[in-house]
């Protein structure tokens, strides 16, 4: 008997759905992993606040700083000193023999660097060491202890306390090769024949000179006087001693350039107009 064709196997609705269902179903499932907001981690905190750095320490911090403060002030004392042996220096004024200029207790800056770079000048105020030339206007006790000393070196360079005895300020008057007369009929000195006018400067009711002079400048050598003329005692103090009154150009400090202290005081010092007058200038 013939057998017909066998009929295609008719999938029955929802077999297949059924198979993927169970294949899921055996297959391995993976959760993930819980991860907390991050409002929610803890954060590590440490000593010494939520500032703090790992490993750090705030007491052994204070601990470093006073560890450096010796060496912070010993950086400091070593600009001060190399400041005040080749720049500019403060020094304090211990006597009325500049006034009205310098008053006593003034601080004055002293430029130390000027005359490296130009000649002394007529008029310039200069700080100088009178060791052989000049005999000290106010005694000065030196201090005997280390300490003291120290602080004494202290004030000196930075111009709170007097300055050495034999240290001195004054005007430049004669420059070398200067022939400085005093007076003439009118009471006035003259620089190479030129009378200077000094009324801006010379303490009031003085006159340029109560002693008469007729000098030449030596090489090498300045004259000098101070503005309170009254109660100085310069060049002219010292005519009939070893150095004639002279000051050695190499004896000079510096020049006076400013008063810094008291601010009342405050000012810079200029030359005065006098020793700019060209007849002056011309004569050399």
């Amino acid at each position: 008997m013939d057998v017909g064709p066998v009929p295609p196997e008719t999938e029955v609705p929802g077999a297949h759905a059924s198979r993927a269902a169970a294949a899921a179903a055996q297959a391995p499932r993976y959760e993930p992993a819980y991860s907390p907001p991050l409002s929610a981690t803890p954060r590590p905190r440490h000593a010494g606040g939520s500032h703090a750095k790992p490993g750090t320490d705030p007491g052994s911090q204070h601990g470093s700083f006073w560890k450096e403060v010796p060496l912070l002030l010993l950086i400091a004392f070593g600009l001060a000193f190399l400041v005040k042996t080749f720049l500019v220096q403060a020094f304090y004024i211990p006597s009325g023999s500049m006034e009205n200029t310098l008053q006593v207790g003034d601080r004055v800056l002293v430029n130390k660097v000027v005359y490296h770079l130009r000649p002394i000048a007529r008029g310039d105020i200069v700080v100088f060491n009178g060791v052989d030339s000049f005999t000290p206007e106010v005694r000065i006790a030196e201090p005997s202890g280390p300490i003291a000393q120290t602080f004494t070196w202290l004030g000196r360079t930075f111009g709170f306390a007097p300055p050495d005895e034999r240290d001195f300020v004054k005007r430049v008057i004669g420059v070398e090769g200067d022939h400085v007369v005093c007076c003439t009929a009118q009471g006035q000195v003259t620089v190479n024949g030129v009378p200077l006018q000094e009324s801006d400067y010379l303490y009031p009711g003085n006159t340029p000179s109560d002693a008469s002079f007729d000098i030449v400048v030596p090489e090498g050598k300045l004259w000098v006087m101070g503005d309170h003329r009254a109660a100085s005692s310069d060049s002219r103090a010292h005519l009939g001693d070893p150095g004639g009154g002279f000051v050695p150009t190499d004896r000079v400090i510096g020049r006076a350039f400013a008063v810094v202290w008291p601010f009342s005081d405050a000012q810079i010092l200029s030359t005065p107009s006098t020793f700019d007058q060209p007849a002056l200038q011309e004569a050399g």
